[in-house]
């Protein structure tokens, strides 16, 4: 690159980024980042829909850099992107969706905590570099090799800020229970990744209640809207309770398992507070039933009850966030897409 050109204005009038700028990708820069993991550069990950372009180690790194990740980030962003490119995560349809879901990232295990990732106060905003430069080197890919922008490949009408960055841990050190990892089976030395196609975080604040029913009741309606795809179709939904919030319940002996067993029965509408408006259609709810059974799905029955979350292990339960009376509920995305999880290779 000439002397004469500036290189930071060189990649932002490139459609190389997310409208910030990057990292110059030197050779000296990838050498340094792919010192982060054993694996081949060449060392094909997958190829990234609708553009299909392969994602070798190399070119991994090379966005993991561009977005400002340490070398040490390296094994989580691989880790990510395997995940991701299954076929039950269905990257291809969040890529063109209209819908404005992104692809967040729960990091569990001893490793998240060794580089720093934070699931405490902010969690989900700016001023932590592990979470902000692991999900914007995902998003990247998935703009540079997959060609996921907005009016090209994708029909998003207004995306989301989550497009930029959607990577978390969980605050286990003020969590009540254990880590989303373990209630998967997962041992407390795994290193495991969850990713779930979600929209940005609502919060539902509640600074009155001082028992779980009252609480997770608040939290439940928070859980549905009439516009809500959970509503009208199978999909995943992340709750991240706040510490305090988690606190009360499990002052009053609930478990983990009790609260998703809570949210999963009573997160809903009947059919008569539903037809009235948003996504409802009488072939949406019926196309539902195989996955809830047990609630004999009914759109012609005025008191027939539609949960939010039709199958268990579609709601994503942690605790993360600061201490405060606060709940982040992520919808999810259209019935299109089902959450994966899994290790990832360390160095």
């Amino acid at each position: 690159m000439a002397d004469s050109v500036d290189e930071f204005e060189f990649f932002l009038e490139k459609p190389w980024s997310d409208g910030l700028p990057v990292v110059t990708p030197t050779e000296a820069r990838v050498a340094r980042m792919l010192a982060g993991t054993t694996r081949d550069p060449d060392e094909l990950i997958g190829h990234i829909p609708p553009m299909m372009e392969p994602a070798t180690v190399r070119t991994v790194a090379i966005h993991a850099l561009m977005a400002g990740c340490k070398p040490e980030y390296l094994p989580v962003v691989l880790g990510a992107l395997q995940l991701m490119l299954r076929e039950e995560f269905n990257m291809n349809g969040v890529q063109g969706t209209m819908h404005g879901a992104a692809p967040l990232m729960i990091v569990s295990g001893p490793y998240a905590q060794s580089i720093g990732l934070n699931g405490g106060n902010g969690c989900f905003g700016p001023g932590f570099r592990a979470n902000a430069s692991i999900g914007r080197a995902i998003r990247l890919m998935m703009l540079n090799l997959g060609g996921g922008m907005a009016g090209v490949a994708s029909a998003t009408i207004f995306a989301t800020p989550l497009r930029y960055t959607a990577c978390i841990t969980e605050n286990l050190e003020k969590s009540p229970w254990e880590s989303l990892a373990l209630s998967k089976g997962y041992a407390p030395t795994d290193n495991v990744i969850t990713c779930a196609m979600v929209e940005s975080p609502r919060q539902s604040f509640d600074d009155v209640s001082d028992e779980p029913v009252r609480l997770l009741t608040g939290i439940a309606d928070s859980m549905v809207a009439m516009g809500s795809w959970n509503m009208h179709a199978r999909s995943d939904m992340v709750v991240a309770m706040g510490p305090q919030h988690a606190a009360i319940c499990a002052r009053a002996g609930m478990s983990r398992a009790d609260v998703h067993a809570w949210l999963v029965a009573h997160a809903g509408r009947r059919v008569r507070d539903l037809k009235g408006g948003g996504n409802f259609r009488p072939e949406r709810v019926r196309a539902m039933a195989p996955y809830a059974p047990s609630a004999q799905l009914d759109p012609d029955n005025d008191d027939c009850f539609i949960p939010a979350i039709k199958t268990a292990e579609d709601l994503q339960l942690i605790v993360a966030g600061g201490w405060g009376p606060c709940t982040a509920i992520c919808h999810g995305w259209s019935g299109g897409s089902k959450a994966v999880h899994g290790t990832y290779d360390l160095p």
